[in-house]
């Protein structure tokens, strides 16, 4: 066994700070900066039926101050006014005494106008990730986006913020060398192992950002009325997606389960959360046959992380298991490479789950929740699980193992089955990248949705829609669970022995749903499959390449909206 070492990676970041004022564009000294500093963000919207582009009160309050047909110039420039449009006027500095004369002279050096579409909290989450994008560099900004609509003002600001801070999210950057070495590193002549005396490896777990990092982008200033509690929620709910993409994008060298649980359970406590941490001899003992196969070819043994917020005389409770595979080769079903280099992401779902209890901690949400963590690395090696291997997962189920790259259903099977029999849930909620079918059927825009009820289901969904995450639900089949028999256990994992005549074949997203539900007895239960949105192979609006932190945001609105109000049925 490794002995665990202090490690300073991952840190949590502080994010870009956000605070309103009141006041208007014409007259406040918020917009006023040093000579070719600051930003103003004003809104624009689309005209209708063809009609020319609709300048907002605050936009001609711009535009009076500067002393700029500011609409005149966006028409010019063929400005469209749609959501998460954006339109840089950089003003020239003049020197000299006619500088003096200038009208834009004292103020901010850079006008944004962005556009806002229909004005709907979609539309100002659009906006927000533009306006990051924009000022890349540019310090301060000043926005008043959002500051005259009357309709779900709240609801927009708190989009209009998360957005913004999502789109000021850079992947941190660590020591390329602080490679985790195993438990028998003495063995193999590998220096600087944990075993040693646990002196760590050179360069081992650092993490420092880039000189530049922490100044790419400003605080945002929110010019006008706004919701204090929308923007504290906004930026809560941001912060989640950024720990999120902050485990996920770890290196897998340095992530391994033994660490991403030591990171829990720090990050954890200064949050005041339980945190237990189940090492492979208490797995073992426990059953957690599953979990154990998954992880038994790596070096690195699997370990289960159980984050719990319980808050005094909440009376519902709500479990999140989440995937936590710290890298996925595939076992002896080895991936391509170009289906491996992504998986250092392969433990997104874990991650998400994490977050979104300790984000319910942070709000002091009335719904009591735990996060039920199974963490792995899938490698192969002399002691791999083999696709004929049956084993025998948490409570005494028989599984086969079918594809030894079907991993993330084993190791969930493990975790619903005890949260079934331990917990007593009223609610579970599991989030996994799982299957490719389920990103070849919606893409990468959008998870997929499975629930055994539909008042769930529609806390879940309507979450995604708030979060700007959303889901799209598929169906339980009945017909289809003949895809999870199996000829010499009681479940096959990817259906190898049930009878070739049944119509499931492709329907991979289905068929992996439906093994999970047999582990989950009569609870309340839906699963998230978020295979396809929960990593981006290039930067785009509010996201950036890697690691997306897709269903942290869902996950804290939905515990929420549980924390409210219980849906019937």
């Amino acid at each position: 066994m490794t002995r665990s070492t202090t490690l300073s990676w991952p840190t949590e970041r502080d994010l870009p700070a956000v605070s309103a004022v009141r006041g208007s564009v014409g007259t406040s000294a918020q917009v006023k900066f040093p000579p070719g500093e600051g930003v103003l963000a004003i809104p624009v919207a689309p005209g209708i039926d063809g009609e020319e582009i609709q300048p907002r009160h605050t936009t001609v309050d711009a535009a009076l101050r500067y002393g700029i047909d500011l609409a005149e110039y966006a028409e010019r420039r063929g400005f469209s006014g749609t959501s998460g449009a954006v339109l840089t006027v950089d003003l020239p500095l003049v020197h000299g005494s006619i500088a003096e004369q200038l009208p834009w002279q004292g103020l901010a050096s850079t006008i944004l106008l962005v556009g806002i579409g229909q004005g709907e909290p979609s539309d100002l989450r659009r906006a927000g990730s533009a306006i990051a994008q924009a000022a890349v560099g540019r310090g301060t900004v000043v926005a008043t986006l959002g500051a005259g609509l009357d309709r779900a003002a709240a609801t927009a600001t708190r989009a209009l913020v998360e957005g913004y801070l999502a789109g000021c999210y850079t992947v941190p950057r660590g020591a390329g060398d602080g490679a985790a070495q195993p438990a028998n590193a003495a063995r193999l002549g590998l220096s600087g192992a944990d075993s040693q005396g646990g002196r760590r490896t050179r360069g081992e777990g650092r993490h420092r950002p880039r000189g530049d990092e922490e100044q790419r982008h400003g605080e945002l200033i929110l010019l006008g009325k706004y919701d204090a509690g929308a923007i504290a929620d906004g930026q809560r709910t941001a912060r989640a997606t950024w720990l999120t993409r902050d485990l996920a994008n770890i290196p897998g060298n340095v992530k391994t389960p033994e660490r991403l649980a030591a990171w829990i359970a720090r990050l954890g406590a200064a949050a005041a959360l339980d945190v237990e941490v189940w090492e492979p001899e208490r797995l073992r003992a426990e059953g957690f046959g599953a979990l154990l196969g998954v992880g038994g070819g790596s070096a690195y043994g699997p370990r289960l992380a159980v984050v719990r917020y319980a808050p005094e005389g909440a009376r519902r409770h709500a479990v999140l298991v989440g995937k936590g595979v710290t890298f996925d080769t595939g076992g002896l079903n080895l991936k391509p490479r170009a289906a491996m280099e992504t998986m250092k992401t392969d433990m997104a779902g874990a991650a998400a789950a994490f977050a979104a209890v300790r984000s319910a901690a942070d709000a002091g949400l009335a719904v009591r929740v735990t996060a039920v963590l199974p963490l792995a690395e899938n490698a192969f090696g002399g002691a791999s699980m083999r696709p004929d291997d049956v084993l025998t997962a948490y409570g005494g189920q028989r599984v086969e193992v079918g594809n030894t790259d079907a991993e993330g259903r084993l190791i969930l099977a493990d975790a619903l089955a005890w949260t079934d029999a331990v917990l007593e849930p009223d609610a579970v909620v599991d989030v996994a990248t799982l299957t490719g079918a389920a990103r070849i059927g919606l893409g990468t825009g959008m998870a997929a949705l499975f629930a055994n009820r539909d008042g769930l289901a529609r806390v879940l969904s309507d979450a995604g829609a708030a979060a700007g995450e959303p889901v799209w639900r598929l169906p339980l089949a009945p017909d289809y669970r003949a895809a999870t028999a199996s000829a010499v256990a009681d479940r096959g994992a990817t259906g190898r022995g049930a009878d070739p005549s049944h119509p499931f074949t492709g329907a991979g997203a289905v068929t992996a749903a439906l093994f999970l539900e047999a582990f989950v007895g009569r609870r309340a239960w839906a699963h998230l499959d978020i295979a396809g949105p929960a990593r981006a192979d290039k930067d785009r609006l509010g996201v950036t390449r890697g690691a997306t932190g897709f269903g942290a945001a869902l996950l804290v609105r939905a515990l929420e909206a549980l924390a409210q109000s219980w849906p019937d049925g």
